[in-house]
């Protein structure tokens, strides 16, 4: 039996999406099942992302009752995504939230998402997986913390989901060599600028892994390489959950409540146990009942809808019983260094990630810092590569020149591996949002370490830049990812977790999403976020502690 057969079996999504030239199938989201509100469903997901949407299509599949609540709407890629950096500015959440501490976070656009699909509906494509070495960092190195589950026990979900997306890219030599379902995509004059800075100074590079389709796939059809990935794919050539598991888990019997913010976990006190969730639609506020919760809402909105679901037994939000929710929040530390070269470049003309390393990510034992960092190429479009010029002071003619000169420049971008830090953490602010409700107030500062591995990321983008021959380098300092703030943990007072995502002290609350990550490597994290989902679903189906059962 073939692959493909194989992935069809355990997720049919890329056959249900429309083949007549449109790219949504209305008709699967008009007839999905609908609960009432009375209704004891088995499960309740807040939040459908990478997380939720993974673990709703298993659990459906397998036959459980499942509702999915999503802050934002269900997208239409074809009605409601445009080829318009200003004009996809809905796609990301931006209701109000406080930021603070030595180094506060921007927020928004390149790390955090809303509506059915999530942040990776915008997100770039990029899928790496995370080293064995991730898993283990306090042991290893001396910092962050080590996780109570193997990358041996990851692996497996790992390639699961990878064949689901699909993963293009050449085989991979970094942490566990492996393999991808399909193969590299051709690369843009970027991905060539990198090879060729790299070659000279030695430095390993391969193309991808990107989570687009390279050829076709189901329904899905190849790439066009338009270069608005961070816009939403119009062509449903690039994953998300949206496409990738959404219509799996409709034709399998879920249901999708979008513009639905939920705004309570409920839980019995004297049980201990949840029972459904509070969530306003429509102006109105409703509780669904449920025997059993997933919060998937991510780094920021998970915290802080456990901090806001606060009871007289947990009168310091569900779960924190150690004061550990919305603690050891990471952000990955994004410097982006673009240099200008006499050729035209034309960088936004294939998905912004093509060429990456990974040369660098482990610890060296001959630098002054712990852990490391990944280097890859990044297509800022002209509005973000204005906020690049204008970050290095240039205004008005200077910079109506420079974004002339657009084509001729070639940018890359470092993931560096910021430590987890007990006091970057989410809390409850004073200010409200629009349904009362405080907003998530999020505290941060860098750590040395953190300094000195953003500094020596920026150093090796400007050494390869130069190497391959640019007459002219900037580097612009940014952000990215969020991960943490509701970790796994190997005991209840270090974590909000345990090893299957159950809450310690609350057993049918389940988190399933990037809050539980207790490191972050210097890799993207949807694909470990959606690799944990289908092993925690797995075990929910199974009842078991060991293996997995889906083929």
């Amino acid at each position: 039996m073939s692959s493909l057969t194989h992935v069809r079996r355990r997720n049919s999504s890329a056959w249900l999406i429309p083949n007549d030239g449109t790219r949504t199938n209305h008709q699967l989201r008009r007839d999905m099942r609908r609960f009432d509100d009375t209704d004891e469903v088995d499960l309740v997901v807040v939040g459908c992302g990478a997380g939720g949407s993974v673990l709703m299509q298993r659990l459906a599949r397998a036959g459980w009752r499942v509702v999915g609540f999503d802050a934002g709407p269900f997208w239409d890629p074809d009605d409601d995504w445009v080829s318009d950096e200003a004009g996809s500015h809905d796609l990301y959440w931006t209701d109000p939230r406080v930021t603070a501490g030595e180094n506060p976070v921007v927020l928004g656009s390149n790390n955090s998402g809303r509506g059915v699909g999530g942040s990776m509906v915008h997100f770039a494509g990029y899928a790496p997986r995370l080293h064995p070495s991730d898993f283990s960092t306090y042991s290893n190195d001396g910092v962050g913390a080590d996780w109570p589950i193997s990358y041996r026990e990851l692996a497996p979900y790992y390639q699961l989901i990878e064949e689901e997306l699909p993963v293009a890219g050449e085989d991979w030599p970094w942490g566990e060599p492996h393999s991808y379902p399909h193969q590299a995509h051709p690369i843009s004059g970027n991905g060539m600028v990198f090879q060729r800075g790299a070659l000279e100074l030695g430095i390993p590079v391969r193309v991808g892994p990107v989570a687009i389709t390279n050829g076709r796939f189901g329904n899905r059809p190849h790439c066009i390489y338009r270069g608005f990935c961070l816009q939403g794919c119009k062509v449903n050539a690039k994953a998300s959950p949206l496409i990738t598991h959404v219509p799996d888990a409709l034709a399998h019997g879920a249901e999708i409540r979008a513009k639905a913010m939920v705004s309570a976990v409920v839980v019995d006190d004297d049980s201990g146990r949840v029972t459904g969730v509070r969530y306003f639609q429509g102006g109105v506020e409703r509780f669904q009942r449920a025997a059993m919760v997933a919060v998937c809402g991510y780094a920021i909105e998970t915290p802080r809808l456990l901090l806001n679901s606060a009871t007289k037994r947990w009168p310091q939000g569900l779960a924190n019983d150690h004061d550990q929710v919305g603690r050891y929040v990471m952000v990955q530390g994004a410097p982006q260094a673009a240099g200008r070269f006499d050729d035209e470049i034309r960088m936004y003309k294939a998905p912004p990630p093509e060429v990456t390393t990974e040369a660098f990510y482990e610890t060296d034992p001959t630098k002054p810092y712990q852990r490391g960092f990944s280097i890859q190429t990044v297509s800022p479009l002209p509005i973000t590569w204005a906020e690049h010029v204008a970050a290095q002071g240039h205004w008005g003619p200077v910079l109506r020149e420079y974004m002339r000169d657009y084509v001729h420049w070639a940018t890359l971008g470092a993931l560096c591996e910021l430590l987890p830090l007990a006091e970057n953490r989410v809390t409850l602010d004073e200010e409200a949002d629009r349904y009362g409700l405080p907003v998530a107030r999020f505290t941060y500062s860098y750590c040395d370490n953190d300094n000195q591995l953003i500094d020596a990321a920026r150093q090796r983008q400007r050494e390869i830049l130069e190497a391959a021959g640019a007459t002219e380098v900037i580097v612009i300092d940014r952000t990215a990812h969020l991960v943490g703030g509701a970790r796994m943990s190997a005991t209840p007072e270090a974590g909000v977790v345990d090893r299957d995502l159950r809450s310690w002290s609350i057993p049918n609350l389940y988190l399933v999403d990037g809050s539980v990550l207790p490191t972050q490597g210097s890799a993207n994290p949807a694909l470990t976020i959606m690799a944990l989902a289908a092993r925690a679903a797995d075990r929910l189906i199974t009842g078991q502690r060991g293996g997995i059962t889906a083929q």
